[in-house]
């Protein structure tokens, strides 16, 4: 196992080291198992998590995956039999073409939402398994235990959040 770098921040928080060089075995996925709930970030005055909550989280993130995967792949299913039906519409009039076409845009905005979710929550999960899970990607500090719970594929703490929602 490899040693983590740490690092005490303003806040007396402990804290991983976010710009630390990872080794292949810290990238590569651990499991809930192998996650030490001592080296996940919690803000001043929080609850150190414990191994239940850990696994929990590590159990949401991997059953949204496979929500997501599916909904992926009905949505995909559904396009494709849209686009084969925007083929054949021959003595369609404009409304009914223009009804294929908003389905079809919206079958197509549907697969891409799913597909950023997946994306995010294979980035927390892949946080939670090796290096950086509730540290804030902007400012470093911690994200806080409630939000991550709340919100387990969240990247920045609240004040991040806020300022680039500002922008």
């Amino acid at each position: 196992m490899t040693t983590t770098a740490r690092h005490k921040t303003s806040n007396d928080a402990t804290l991983v080291a976010p710009g630390r060089a990872r080794t292949a075995a810290a990238t590569a996925p651990r499991g809930a198992e192998s996650v030490d709930p001592a080296e996940l970030p919690v803000r001043p005055g929080e609850d150190p998590w414990t191994s239940e909550e850990v696994h929990e989280l590590h159990a949401e993130l991997i059953s949204e995956l496979d929500r997501l995967r599916g909904e992926i792949d009905a949505a995909e299913a559904a396009i494709t039999g849209l686009m084969r039906d925007s083929n054949d519409g021959a003595g369609d009039d404009q409304v009914d073409a223009g009804t294929k076409n908003i389905s079809r845009e919206s079958e197509l905005a549907l697969a891409n939402n799913a597909r950023d979710s997946l994306a995010q929550t294979e980035h927390a999960l892949a946080r939670l398994e090796g290096v950086g899970f509730g540290i804030c990607e902007s400012c470093g500090q911690a994200i806080g235990k409630a939000r991550m719970q709340a919100f387990p594929r969240a990247t920045l703490c609240v004040q991040c959040k806020a300022k680039q929602e500002r922008r």
